[in-house]
């Protein structure tokens, strides 16, 4: 009677343990993805190198009728033996787990079935209690008797978690090999089915070597179970797994990553599938961006109280390059290129003398430096000294401030914000007297993209995106873009953007910013604002465009550092590295083409000039050239040939440009309907060969065949890729 009793009391406690475990079935903690969370975004570089993954990938479904039949087996054999036998709760299995793990000294066999995985991953969280176990097995076993196998195996693939952000069997092979779950190899198959255990530790992007042990288990355990045989499974241990997935992300690439990802959302609205998205990344300026900053800050970060750094780098029509969003992502998302604002500085005369030029100011254009008092505000200059009677030129690349006031005023503050939002500044910008001094806020990419306004005379701008695409269609494809990104409106009158050519170029040539100078025409500013919280230098060549912010987050004094010192060496540092690894890209390049016959030691891409012809010669043009190539001019209407000169156009003609920007050209009629013309007291003809801007006539002179012969011993300008 005690034994009845006793057995009915222990029945009755199961019975309400049972219950109480239905219960309090919780049937929203899995593992697996909220079904409403967006799909993942693949971000590639310009070239087409993926570098980055951003969100939960999802890849497709996995349904019954279509398993991918060597990932199931190689899942089977690795978690789940006796799949297709059991009910859903396998006692062999566990006993024989047991003893495995025991003889090998190690967790070899997960005792669980793939059913009850299942049903973690669908119904419950993670918890290790007993309650939660009870809820796994009746879970198990109910499902066992709703679903078929090949369909509780469907779910299952298509549920687990893999690593790297991948849910689901497909979207794991996508993530790691680039192809669909039903066409990976036994290598392949046998990777991903030794991951589902412990994802996160063995990501072949992790852990290649770990996870290609494990995946050598799941093979041992498939021939075991007559799911492969010895020679298959040999061959597979043999093949090389290789890998077609962006790497775990590089710290410095994040504040890049999140941009283009921000930008995607908004291009396309919320993304369901997972996309692809090329951007506009220049990997290799991108290291030379982060090496550069980082050594810089590391080597005088502490002795110039300088925290932080910024560097973004554009092509002249707006595509970003390279970003660098502060030292240290890790530790801060916070990206300086986009998100801070901060005052400018003297970099805001841009603005000031740009409005000034558009108004008939020239460059030589007579000023005073003197003090200047608006109301109770008396603006200082740099070190307290008043130069006198000045040109606009040297009041420009000298960043003398109370000439910059006197101009702002007297052109007007209206007129100056004008000039600043037509080149995209889109901050506020309060027309108070001290916006010529760049009193109010703006941000670091807008500076970039204002400046490559000048660079190509359209307004630019600036972008991250070039394409979005589906595995299925396209999302979003930027237009080609030409001049100024595709805008042909100049964004400053010809004559006032080829004043400020001139004043910029003369910053760096005699000015504030001659730490920035190259050996090639370099046009700049300089920017540091009040007890040295901020300094800038922005600046562009031919090619690129290339703004540096430096200071601290607190918005605490610097040591002294203005925009000619710690920003203009980072900007050299980095454009001077930029030029060595394109020259010596162009340099493999051109060790890859055959030279066609009879144009040894000479580019066989140079061609005759496409100008138009020349008119007949007159006595002496003289004025402000506009470069057609570099052997053909138009001076004071007059389409100018240089004697002895086959011109180039595209970056050799923009070079020329910048060279040429203000200043006067005096050319004398020559033979053949051709120019000699001078700047200067140069020959023009000379400086263009002796720059590597273009090839000797055959007809040329001595002397001019001599500069050509120095330009290629020396490797410049289109000789640099031969």
């Amino acid at each position: 009677m005690t034994l009845l009793a006793l057995a009915s009391a222990g029945l009755a406690v199961g019975c309400v343990f049972v219950g109480w475990t239905l219960l309090r079935l919780p049937v929203d903690g899995g593992m697996v993805a909220d079904p409403g969370t967006g799909g993942s975004l693949v971000l590639e570089a310009a070239d087409g190198e993926a570098f980055a993954a951003r969100g939960v990938l999802r890849g497709d479904a996995i349904t019954a009728d279509r398993l991918p039949r060597r990932l199931a087996d190689a899942v089977i054999a690795i978690e789940d033996r006796r799949f297709y036998e059991h009910g859903g709760i396998d006692p062999r299995g566990v006993l024989r787990a047991a003893l495995r793990n025991a003889t090998a000294g190690r967790t070899r066999e997960g005792a669980s079935t793939i059913t009850q995985q299942l049903a973690r991953l669908l119904y419950l969280s993670q918890e290790r209690t007993l309650a939660r176990k009870a809820q796994e097995l009746l879970i198990a076993v109910w499902l066992e008797r709703q679903l078929s196998k090949d369909e509780i195996l469907a779910r299952y693939l298509s549920s687990a978690y893999f690593g790297a952000g991948a849910w689901g069997a497909d979207a794991a092979a996508r993530r790691y090999f680039g192809k669909a779950a039903g066409d990976l190899s036994l290598a392949e198959a046998a990777m991903l089915a030794g991951l589902v255990r412990a994802p996160s530790q063995l990501a072949p992007t992790r852990n290649p070597e770990g996870a290609r042990q494990r995946a050598g288990l799941v093979l041992t355990a498939m021939v075991e179970t007559g799911r492969a045989t010895q020679a298959d499974a040999a061959a597979a241990r043999d093949a090389p797994v290789a890998l077609r997935t962006p790497p775990e992300m590089v710290p410095g690439r994040g504040y890049f990553a999140d941009w283009v990802e921000a930008e995607t959302r908004r291009q396309v609205g919320p993304v369901p599938v997972d996309v692809m998205v090329r951007t506009t990344l220049d990997p290799a300026l991108q290291d030379i961006a982060e090496r550069v900053v980082g050594s810089a800050l590391d080597r005088e970060g502490t002795r110039a109280k300088v925290g932080q750094a910024a560097l973004v780098a554009l092509s002249h029509d707006g595509a970003v390059l390279a970003a660098v969003g502060g030292r240290d992502y890790g530790a801060s998302q916070f990206n300086r290129v986009t998100q801070a604002r901060r005052q400018p500085g003297s970099l805001f005369k841009l603005f000031v003398y740009g409005a000034a030029l558009e108004a008939g100011w020239q460059p030589d254009t007579s000023v005073v430096d003197q003090p200047v008092r608006i109301g109770t505000w008396e603006p200082q200059n740099f070190g307290g000294r008043y130069r006198g009677r000045t040109t606009l030129r040297d009041a420009f690349a000298q960043s003398i401030n109370t000439v910059a006031v006197q101009v702002s005023e007297a052109v007007g503050r209206n007129r100056v914000i004008e000039v600043a939002k037509r080149l995209g500044v889109r901050s506020e910008l309060a027309s108070v007297p001290s916006i010529a001094l760049g009193s109010t806020e703006v941000t670091l990419l807008e500076m970039a993209g204002a400046f490559a306004g000048v660079a190509s005379g359209s307004r630019v701008e600036p972008y991250v995106l070039r394409a979005v695409r589906a595995r299925d269609r396209p999302l979003y494809s930027r237009a080609e873009p030409g001049i100024g990104g595709g805008q042909t409106a100049p964004v400053l009158t010809p004559a006032a953007r080829a004043g400020l050519l001139d004043l910029l170029l003369a910053v760096v040539r005699d000015g504030t910013g001659r730490a920035a100078q190259l050996p090639r025409p370099v046009a700049g500013k300089t920017g540091t604002t009040q007890d040295n919280r901020d300094a800038w230098f922005v600046g562009f060549t031919a090619d690129v465009v290339v703004a540096v912010w430096v200071g601290n987050d607190d918005n605490t004094p610097t040591n002294n550092v203005t925009g000619g010192t710690l920003p203009a060496n980072i900007w050299r540092a980095f454009v001077s590295e930029a030029d060595r690894v394109k020259t010596a890209t162009a340099q493999a390049a051109a060790v890859a083409r055959p030279v066609p016959p009879g144009a040894a030691g000479r580019p066989p891409q140079a061609t005759a000039p496409s100008a138009p012809p020349a008119m007949p010669p007159r006595p002496a043009v003289r004025g402000q050239a506009v470069v057609l190539d570099t052997g053909t001019l138009r001076v004071a209407g007059q389409v100018v040939r240089l004697g002895g000169v086959i011109g180039f156009s595209g970056e050799p003609a923009r070079d020329m440009a910048l060279y040429l920007a203000g200043r006067e050209v005096i050319c004398e009629p020559a033979d053949a309907g051709t120019h000699r013309c001078k700047v200067g007291d140069r020959d023009l003809s000379e400086v263009v060969l002796f720059n590597g801007g273009g090839r000797a006539a055959r007809d040329a002179e001595a002397s001019l065949q001599r500069a050509e012969d120095q330009a290629r011993e020396a490797s410049r300008g289109l000789w640099a890729a031969w």
